[in-house]
C-alpha cells in the first residue's frame, strides 16, 4: 500500500467525522420524528442503542460528550418519554439511562432511513462493488485503526 492510499483514506475520514457532517446526516435522519430528537440529541439515543442502559457519565465516554451535556440531553429525551432513568441495580445511589419502547421506535426509524440513504447512494455502483466497499469497510472497522473504539 503505497503512502497516498493511506492519505487519500485518511482525508475520507476526515470528512466524515467532522462535526459538520455529522450534525447535517443527524439531521436528516432524525427530521419529523419530534421535537426532542435532533442533531443535539440523537447521539445520546444512538449511544443508548448500542450501549444499553448506563449512566450518563459511561455514556458520556460512549459518544465523546460530558456527563453534564448528557444530562441536560437526556432531559429533553426523557420529557419527551423516549428514554427513563432507573436505578442501578449494582448501586442504589447511581441511575441508569435506558431507551424507552418509543425510543428504540425511534432508533430503529433512523437506522432504516441511514440505510436506505446508503443503499442510495450505492444504487449506481456495480452490485459487486458494492457489496465488497461493505465487506472491505467492516473489515477495516474491525483491524484497523478504529479497532479497539467497539466491542
Amino acid at each position: 500500500m503505497t503512502q497516498s492510499t493511506g492519505h487519500d483514506i485518511a482525508d475520507a475520514l476526515g470528512l466524515l467525522l467532522r462535526r459538520s457532517t455529522r450534525a447535517r446526516l443527524y439531521t436528516r435522519l432524525t427530521e419529523g420524528l419530534g421535537e426532542a430528537i435532533d442533531d443535539l440529541t440523537y447521539p445520546v439515543l444512538s449511544g443508548l442503542a448500542r450501549t444499553g442502559a448506563c449512566s450518563a457519565a459511561d455514556l458520556g465516554r460512549e459518544i465523546g460528550l460530558d456527563r453534564t451535556t448528557v444530562t441536560r440531553r437526556a432531559d429533553r429525551l426523557e420529557q419527551a418519554g423516549l428514554l427513563q432513568r432507573r436505578p442501578d441495580p449494582a448501586d442504589g445511589r447511581a441511575t441508569l439511562l435506558a431507551l424507552t419502547d418509543d425510543g428504540r421506535a425511534v432508533i430503529e426509524a433512523t437506522r432504516q432511513r441511514l440505510a436506505a440513504g446508503i443503499e442510495d447512494a450505492l444504487a449506481t455502483w456495480p452490485q459487486d462493488d458494492a457489496r465488497a466497499f461493505g465487506r472491505l469497510l467492516r473489515r477495516f472497522v474491525d483491524e484497523g485503526p478504529f479497532a479497539g473504539d467497539h466491542d
